[in-house]
């Protein structure tokens, strides 16, 4: 007596392979935020989708370790590997940030065998700043 309805557009039927093998990524944009304790390297696609992403954290660096170059070198070779499976062969540089993993995480960068189309420095700098505090009356 009751019927079963058969879904059209079910997410079951729907997608085959998996997404993230499936998508290939032949330029994006590698972001390095390198500050004292930590240093972050993020990679997207052009369009700014994250696609990969280490930092020195997770890399396993505990504590002080996590803001040494050679940290940051460990950072920006686990996100490249990923994104060179990917078919990536071209990408713009974005380093942001005053730590000693700058260098270091360029120099990763550099020995994967991606293309660099430029490098940037995006660290922000005040022009002039806040409002100093006013002074202490005595």
């Amino acid at each position: 007596m009751i019927k079963t309805i058969t879904r059209i557009g079910s997410r079951r039927s729907g997608r085959i392979s998996s997404r993230k093998t499936g998508r290939r990524i032949p330029k994006g944009v590698i972001h390095v935020q390198a500050s004292f304790n930590n240093t972050i390297v993020t990679i997207t696609d052009i369009r700014g989708r994250v696609v990969s992403w280490s930092s020195a954290g997770t890399c396993g660096f505990k504590g002080t370790r996590r803001g040494t170059p050679f940290a940051a070198q460990t950072a920006a070779a686990n996100a490249i590997r990923t994104v060179v499976d990917q078919g990536m062969q071209r990408a713009e540089v974005m380093i942001k940030g005053p730590g000693l993993g700058r260098d270091a995480a360029l120099r990763a960068i550099r020995r994967s065998g991606i293309l660099l189309s430029f490098v940037r420095d995006v660290t922000p700098m005040p022009h002039n700043g806040c409002r100093p505090p006013k002074k202490r009356r005595i």
